[in-house]
């Protein structure tokens, strides 16, 4: 914890370079990923603060829109594509993807009932996939495309998407070796950027 605490001390040293922040935010890009300490969005994309609006989740699960039962999820992703209107949704999976992983093997999650009930909120069981596969990339880029299907549900989103002023990208992101794929529709396949 130290060296993170000796950072923030030291972050703010140079105002001069954040204070344009202070005016607002216009991100272009709603960047939804795994809550995963190994995935850092910034990091993987070189955004500079302002750039990527983010929402994080335990396996970067977009939750059933449902009317009159608002979250915290549909809060973000609406307030993105309504409020700061950015241009495209980013839903990024990674390799070695604990959720995803307990879903592919079916793992008793009793002991954490609440990692259970959400892990619930899944859109497509991904348990087809290789359970012996320690990336579990084909569960992890099927369980990314099932998120995508799930945004389309979104009538924000719906709306964006019928004008054409919003795009939905499915990435893979490997933590082992930092390549990123994003899923090309006329291949129906996660290929290099």
């Amino acid at each position: 914890m130290q060296p993170l605490i000796d950072h923030a001390r030291t972050f703010g040293q140079r105002p001069e370079q954040l204070a344009e922040l202070a005016a607002g935010q216009s991100p272009q890009v709603l960047f939804i990923t795994c809550s995963d300490s190994r995935v850092v969005p910034a990091l993987i994309t070189g955004a500079r603060p302002g750039e990527l609006f983010e929402l994080r989740t335990a396996g970067n699960i977009v939750p059933p829109h449902a009317i009159g039962r608002p979250t915290a999820e549909a809060a973000t992703i609406e307030y993105a594509v309504e409020v700061l209107g950015v241009r495209d949704v980013v839903v990024c999976g990674h390799s070695h993807c604990g959720a995803v992983g307990a879903l592919v093997r079916g793992d008793d999650l009793d002991a954490v009932p609440a990692v259970r009930d959400w892990l619930a909120h899944a859109a497509d069981d991904p348990a087809s996939a290789d359970p012996d596969d320690p990336t579990v990339a084909g569960g992890v880029q099927h369980h990314v495309l099932s998120q995508l299907l799930r945004l389309r549900s979104y009538p924000c989103v719906q709306r964006r998407l019928a004008d054409g002023r919003l795009r939905l990208r499915g990435w893979y992101y490997e933590v082992h070796t930092g390549a990123v794929r994003e899923h090309r529709a006329d291949t129906d396949r996660f290929e290099a950027l």
